[in-house]
């Protein structure tokens, strides 16, 4: 039986840049990615978002636009995660290293899709095109994605 857990990823973007975190630690470490996590006992996904980039770029941001969710499951391990994906273009502060991110400004032409998630290379377009999608990945380890479904859509279902 499995199970599904909520989490949140958020993308900063800026004309021509998109901020991204290093992994230090944990899972997904080496990793580029966008800022996010588990959503908390008591939180809606939102708050779990900024809440998250808070606390690992030290960015702080009024206003998120959900643009996308995909479900992602790993062979072997019951435990689906749901990701809602957020990006802003508007923060608060100067990005700062966490524990457990080290953050980076990239060019859009300058994205490391070699050092991210496999499945980045797929959604990341839409979301740069401003485009909403909704998907579902299926890996065999962290490297190898076997099965995946994702689609454009107009609009996105609130969080």
């Amino acid at each position: 039986m499995s199970t599904t857990r909520l989490y949140t990823l958020v993308l900063v973007l800026q004309p021509q840049q998109v901020l991204l975190g290093m992994k230090k630690r944990g899972f997904g470490a080496g990793r580029w990615n966008g800022f996010g996590g588990k959503v908390e006992e008591g939180e809606t996904i939102e708050e779990g978002a900024k809440r998250e980039l808070r606390e690992e770029s030290g960015l702080t941001a009024d206003t998120l636009h959900k643009v996308g969710q995909i479900t992602f499951e790993f062979v072997g391990n019951p435990e689906r995660m749901d990701v809602h994906i957020f990006c802003t273009d508007h923060v608060q502060g100067t990005p700062t290293e966490s524990d457990e991110m080290r953050p980076q400004w990239f060019q859009l032409d300058q994205i490391p899709f070699d050092d991210m998630w496999p499945d980045d290379s797929y959604w990341f377009p839409l979301l740069l095109q401003k485009k909403k999608f909704l998907g579902h990945f299926q890996f065999q380890g962290q490297d190898t994605i076997v099965a995946h479904m994702l689609c454009e859509l107009r609009k996105l279902r609130d969080s």
